[in-house]
């Protein structure tokens, strides 16, 4: 990959600084997925020749395959007639969604059926957060009778966020009272609840997680006094 000059042929103005990306498999054109890129992740994505994304929840430019080793090798790269989609054509190395299966479209939306089998187990790849969250994210729409993330997430937002006060409180008093293994389980329901508040805003985890990586360093005064009033 190269002409990193090129990148210049997208109307960025049109797409607000993030144009969108339709991603298929070179060999077989199936679509695999559909992404956002900035102008750095363009950059990088024909300087190295490995699609790299800019993604809307993390707030951060990601490499497809950074924690799971899927990577997609760029062979082809077309803009279209209006300059404000991209095309790419990619050699996809195991499995284009983090769900583990072969594409994102695997959703039938008329009849709800699932179309395409998991191919690979993903969940030790992406760690147990943010497999969580992205399980949070996949329940939104399902019946709230019948899944109680769906319930939180389609009630009122006061209820759903009493749930974390109660369950602070109860880890507290697990705390309180030493008892180790009640602490454990409170910490759980803690971080389950939490991360379907977080999932109501569109939050991913990991810009927290980036938060804390930007507080090494700092004091805890230091961190306190650099936060806007």
């Amino acid at each position: 990959m190269n002409n990193i000059e090129n990148i210049n042929k997208i109307d960025w103005q049109k797409v607000d600084g993030l144009v969108p990306v339709i991603t298929q498999d070179a060999n077989n054109l199936e679509v695999l997925m559909f992404a956002f890129m900035n102008k750095e992740a363009l950059e990088l994505s024909l300087k190295t020749g490995f699609a790299h994304y800019f993604s809307r929840t993390k707030q951060r430019i990601w490499k497809k395959g950074e924690s799971s080793n899927h990577t997609q090798e760029i062979k082809d790269i077309f803009v279209d007639c209006d300059s404000d989609t991209i095309l790419l054509k990619v050699i996809q190395q195991g499995v284009a969604c983090h769900t583990g299966r072969k594409t994102c479209f695997f959703t039938d939306l008329k009849t709800d059926e699932i179309k395409e089998k998991i191919e690979i187990d993903t969940s030790i790849n992406y760690g147990v957060i943010d497999t969580l969250y992205n399980t949070i994210l996949s329940r939104r729409f399902d019946d709230p009778s019948k899944s109680y993330t769906a319930k939180l997430l389609s009630g009122e937002q006061n209820s759903m966020l009493k749930k974390i006060v109660e369950e602070a409180g109860e880890f507290t008093f697990a705390i309180k009272d030493k008892d180790e293994n009640e602490a454990v389980y409170e910490a759980a329901d803690i971080t389950y609840h939490i991360l379907v508040a977080l999932a109501s805003l569109n939050i991913n985890p990991d810009r927290v997680k980036q938060e804390l990586a930007r507080r090494f360093g700092l004091s805890g005064i230091e961190e306190k006094n650099s936060r806007k009033d």
